[in-house]
């Protein structure tokens, strides 16, 4: 029997068979049938109910490939009748056998039937008054048949599966479009009568934290999961607090403790067991595997591995990276009650709470005063830096998943949420709107950004939780993958962040976000306003010190790994205030009239700055600031370097096109370093390389090669000149493309494997093809996805580069993708087994 015809319960119930467990008679019917009785077939009856003896009482459950996909509820006692509930009377007494008819109409009625429940909820306890209300309902007598029972409990299960809202759901649990449902008849073990006799749950880890404890309640005189509802259940252990199945039935305690032991070490997991003891026999239902919390799945697998259940390779596999996002960040609790204000696109994981704030300094004045806040924009630039790094959570009306609020707050570990496109944000009323409902700035609010809400008020939390096992699992990783993970981290904090996830070193360091602090934002300016070239350098003069110490403390933190330091990118009108206010108080800064300053910032403005005066265009135009940035990397690496730390910086230049640009930065890279060694008498080496984040760069990778040492392809950019799509406005409209199939997922989310891609391997071929030693990298955000690491591993590149918060998840997909590609864990084929099949 396989799971991918009769499903994993199926599956599970022949392998306790096998185990010795009490299983009661069972008959799995196959997709395949199930698929047909939906359609209008009947089963033969007579031969399905042939192994169940005559008069039998059933179960019959869903049977699916995964649990997780959902399924109809089991529905219990089938074969109750008039016959059936004197003869039962007899045994177990009146008022059971009542109880047992009763449950099965209503739940026949409700959903076989598709009778409205109220009816029945108001005849509850009253068997007359039960099978009147389904006569008066449908016109006929409640079915006596247990054949028709069965056969229309059948029909009813196939029927919901096939339903258009269950289909929905499991597809949105990751089911294929055509998964299948078997079904799983099963004698009833009653779980009533005397001496004793209830049902119960037991497993062996907590749900929570995956620590071994054998958990579970124990309900006399039930069935199914009744005991998990409380009201009169007992704990299965020993407990100060009340009665326990222990004390009750010791003997029947004991054999449950030894199958949960033999399903751990047979079935290779953490398994929940649903038992039923009858007249003192104990009957074993069902077992799944037991629902957990992220940081639950690390510690049982680990936990698995180090037992030698499972080899370690297995325990890698069965973590997915996401799993490792959730043990990151603080996560909203689950069951937790939500209150939605505004849905947009899950940027960056995590959950916080704060004040609601609309602009950066008011996100400082709150950190200010030790109160969190939660920074709304219609979309943030470089100038929110400060603000972001303030706040707790960012929210913007705009932008996509590489926008630059998705990008800064992933390298924060920022619960951020982008393209909520409901809000309507009011600066004058401080409000902002959505739906009908109105926030004002002070109002508490919550930031979800696993799910992409945003929700009203303070919801309870559950904290980040690393752990041994989280760590074990990672070296584990790191033991078998064959591409490098560098980090992302353009600030101290963010490198220290990248060595405690043990990043290979740094892949992207944006320098300019080191100039929007005090005193540098005023000095920047002051070089932008500058009349010569010697006034430009005289300001950056000032700026030096800084700049050194920045990379003097990068260099420091990584203690001898690479350092990929990007020069000067952004166009320079990003670091000139846009309002009036602004400009008035920089017109006061530097001394000018206001009309010069607000002619300058007007006249430096351009129509699509992603496409202008920027990067490499920038340093060849204005090339005293790529000097500036070159000496502080020299000096910076020169004076670590003397206290024992190697250091061969990497220098990256952005958004180049044509190789004769890289040639006039590298004449003067090589003038600065001679310059520099001279002075500090000391080796200055370092490597020169391109951000590849232009098609033509792509296409002319060759050329560029033969001045380079390493390709380091950025994605995000490239992406957006490979579509034509602005990354801040395609969320506008990518669901709409999404799910009308133009594009099969949003490209800025998912690396674009064919355009984008064959952009890529053209790259990499013709830069190899040139330079074969040449290091070849991708540093976009795509960097840290299971499926662009996949791209790099079979394009030969050498490492991937993400956000800090994003290393643990791209380490471990490296490892799970070199481990499939090695060797398979497919479990050996099944012996036959009690499970007897109906097809």
């Amino acid at each position: 029997m396989a799971a991918e015809v009769h499903g994993g319960r199926a599956k599970c119930l022949q392998r306790l068979i096998r185990l010795d467990m009490p299983v009661p008679t069972t008959v799995a019917l196959s997709f395949d049938a199930v698929r047909r009785i939906a359609h209008g077939w009947t089963p033969d009856m007579e031969a399905l109910l042939a192994p169940f003896g005559e008069d039998p009482l059933l179960s019959v459950r869903p049977s699916s490939l995964d649990p997780d996909w959902g399924g109809p509820g089991a529905v219990l006692n089938i074969g109750m009748n008039g016959v059936r509930h004197k003869t039962l009377a007899a045994q177990i007494g009146d008022a059971a056998a009542t109880a047992l008819y009763l449950r099965f109409i209503q739940s026949y009625a409700v959903n076989v039937a598709r009778l409205d429940a109220e009816p029945f909820r108001h005849a509850e306890g009253d068997l007359d008054a039960m099978l009147a209300a389904y006569e008066e309902e449908t016109d006929e007598p409640f079915p006596q048949d247990p054949a028709q029972q069965l056969s229309e409990v059948l029909r009813f299960m196939a029927r919901a599966w096939d339903g258009t809202t269950a289909r929905i759901l499991r597809e949105a649990k990751g089911a294929p479009a055509d998964a299948g449902l078997g079904l799983v008849v099963q004698a009833m073990a009653l779980g009533v009568g005397a001496p004793e006799s209830g049902a119960g749950v037991i497993q062996f880890a907590d749900e929570a934290t995956g620590a071994p404890q054998i958990k579970g309640r124990y309900k006399s005189q039930s069935q199914g999961r009744d005991a998990l509802k409380g009201n009169g259940a007992i704990y299965l252990t020993k407990d100060a607090r009340g009665p326990s199945l222990e004390e009750l039935c010791p003997a029947i305690y004991a054999d449950l403790v030894r199958f949960g032991t033999l399903a751990r070490q047979k079935l290779r997991e953490e398994m929940q067991i649903e038992f039923t003891i009858e007249n003192d026999a104990l009957f074993v239902l069902d077992a799944v595997r037991v629902p957990r919390s992220s940081r639950a799945a690390v510690r049982i697998a680990v936990a698995l591995a180090e037992d030698k259940i499972i080899p370690r390779e297995e325990a890698i596999l069965r973590i997915p990276p996401a799993t490792l996002n959730d043990l990151l960040h603080r996560q909203v609790a689950p069951g937790a009650d939500r209150d939605v204000f505004a849905r947009g696109i899950a940027a960056s994981p995590g959950a916080a709470s704060g004040r609601l704030v609309f602009s950066s300094s008011e996100a400082q004045a709150s950190a200010a005063r030790g109160e969190p806040s939660v920074l709304v924009r219609r979309e943030t630039t470089p100038e929110d830096i400060r603000g972001m790094h303030a706040a707790s959570a960012v929210v913007t009306a705009r932008g996509g998943i590489t926008s630059h609020a998705a990008v800064i707050g992933r390298g924060l570990g920022l619960p951020c949420i982008v393209g909520v496109s409901a809000l309507a944000i009011d600066p004058k009323s401080r409000t902002v709107t959505a739906s009908g409902q109105v926030l004002a700035e002070g109002d508490l609010v919550t930031v979800d950004g696993h799910t992409g809400e945003l929700l009203v008020g303070q919801p309870e939390m559950v904290e980040p939780a690393l752990g041994e096992a989280f760590q074990t699992l990672l070296d584990w990783a790191d033991a078998v993958r064959d591409i490098g993970v560098r980090a992302n981290a353009d600030t101290p904090a963010d490198a220290e962040t990248a060595r405690i996830f043990n990043a290979e070193g740094i892949g992207l360091c944006r320098t300019e976000h080191m100039f929007f602090e005090g005193e540098r934002l005023t000095v920047m300016r002051e070089m932008i306003f500058a009349e010569s070239p010697a006034d430009r350098a005289a300001a950056l003069d000032r700026l030096l010190p800084m700049q050194r110490a920045d990379f003097a403390d990068l260099f420091k933190i990584m203690r001898g790994l690479p350092v990929c330091i990007r020069l000067f990118d952004p166009p320079l009108h990003e670091f000139l205030p846009t309002d009036k206010a602004g400009l008035r108080e920089l017109a006061e800064a530097l001394d000018r009239p206001l009309s010069d300053v607000t002619h300058r910032a007007r006249e430096m403005s351009e129509y699509n700055p992603m496409l202008g005066l920027r990067g490499v265009r920038l340093g060849i135009t204005v090339p005293e600031i790529y000097d500036m940035q070159a000496r502080a990397i020299f000096e910076a690496a020169a004076d670590v370097a003397r206290h024992g730390d190697p250091v061969i910086p990497e220098i990256m230049i952005p958004l180049v096109s044509a190789r004769r640009e890289v040639e006039l930065v590298r004449g003067r890279m090589d003038a600065v370093a001679a310059a520099v060694r001279a002075e500090k008498r000391a080796e200055i080496p370092y490597k020169l390389g391109v951000m590849v984040e232009t098609p033509r760069a792509a296409l002319r990778a060759g050329d560029i090669a033969e001045s380079t040492t390493f390709l380091s392809f950025g994605t995000n950019d490239l992406t957006q000149m490979t579509y034509g799509l602005s990354r801040d406005d395609a969320g506008r409209f990518m669901s709409d493309y999404v799910q009308k199939g133009v594009y099969r997922e949003d490209p800025f989310h998912t690396l674009d494997l064919e355009g984008v891609g064959e952009l890529l391997a053209m790259g990499a071929e013709r830069g190899r093809a040139m330079r074969p030693d040449i290091v070849l990298s991708v540093c976009g955000e795509h960097g840290g996805s299971q499926a662009a690491i996949a791209f790099c591993r079979a394009y030969g590149f050498d490492y991937v580069s993400c956000s800090p918060f994003r290393v643990p998840g791209a380490r471990l997909s490296a490892a799970r993708l070199a481990i499939s590609e090695r060797m398979g864990f497919a479990e050996p084929p099944l012996k036959p087994g009690k499970v007897l099949i109906y097809q």
